[in-house]
Parts: structure tokens; sequence; C-alpha cells
């Protein structure tokens, strides 16, 4: 029951924070999250849920960045690591005690794919104004790369297309 009555009053209150963004005409335009020791930023528009972490059930004959499936909600959700998707290699191996602050996060789903990135950290919500300055993604980049940012601390941001990762063959192929 506690746990019903905290997820009332964290809803309320971002309820209460997207209405004083909107009448102070604020508005987030990325997800910040942490994968891999880097920094990505995931569109809003293109985010889903944010799920804690959950144990996922392998799947045999797949990509080594493909962790497997997880039932998020009563959906069969395939799961993708996204620091190893994004690096090419395996993912480092941890316990559950080590996920605690991994979230995975969905896809929305007007991109039509059941699927959701395995994150590190959740970081917040960022608009352009968390900012100071930007530059156009390498021409050596993946597709699905955008700008990259560098906020006001001097950190740099990878901004990822979600809509173009979720139609990229390389992701919608999770078989070795």
């Amino acid at each position: 029951m506690a746990n019903r009555q905290a997820l009332r009053e964290l809803q309320t209150r971002l309820a209460d924070r997207l209405q004083i963004a909107r009448t102070q005409g604020v508005a987030a335009s990325w997800l910040a999250v942490e994968a891999g020791g880097k920094k990505y930023l995931f569109p809003l528009s293109q985010s889903g849920e944010i799920f804690p972490w959950v144990s996922t059930q392998p799947v045999p004959y797949t990509q080594n960045w493909f962790a497997g499936v997880a039932n998020l909600r009563g959906g069969l959700f395939g799961v993708v690591d996204l620091a190893s998707y994004v690096s090419g290699q395996a993912p480092p191996p941890k316990n559950e005690l080590a996920r605690t602050d991994s979230r995975l996060v969905a896809l929305n789903s007007a991109l039509e794919v059941n699927c959701a990135l395995l994150i590190d950290k959740l970081s917040g919500l960022r608009n352009q104004d968390a900012f100071s300055d930007f530059s156009e993604k390498a021409p050596d980049a993946p597709d699905f790369f955008g700008n990259q940012y560098v906020d006001l601390n001097g950190a740099t941001w990878q901004e990822i297309n979600l809509q173009l990762l979720a139609q990229q063959a390389h992701f919608l192929t999770i078989g070795a």
C-alpha cells in the first residue's frame, strides 16, 4: 500500500512539474542517460516508458549486445545493451547489485518496435539551455547519431535518434 501511495505522489509531482514547464514555456527536449561511461540524449518524443532494471531472459544465438527479453507491464520487450551496441563489444558481466542504478528505456510505441534500451543511469531531462555548444555529427558516426552537445560543465553528450536506430537493419537483426 505504501508503494502505491509513493507512486501516486511521484505521478502528482511529475504532473505538477510538467504543468509548470508548459506555463513557463520551458520544454525539455531530451532524456539524458549514461551508458558505458558515455553520455547520451534521447529525444523525448521518441522515448517511451522508463522501467527499473529487471532480469532478462537470455535468448540463445543472438548478438552479444542483445541482453534478452523482459516482461515490462505485461508486454514482451527485447532488451538491447546500449553501450555494447554502440561500441560493438560484448558487455562486461554485471551482477544484480551492480545494476541498482540501471534502467530500461522503452522506445516510443509509435516506432512500432517492442524494444527497451539498457542504460547504466538516468541523468534527468535536458533542454537546449543546458548546453553551451554543439557540433554536427562526425562523417564516420553511425546514422542514428545526431549532434554532439557540450553542457555548461564541459561534458559532451551524444544525441541518439531513436527512430533511425529502430530502422537500422543491424539493430533489427538480433541473430548471431
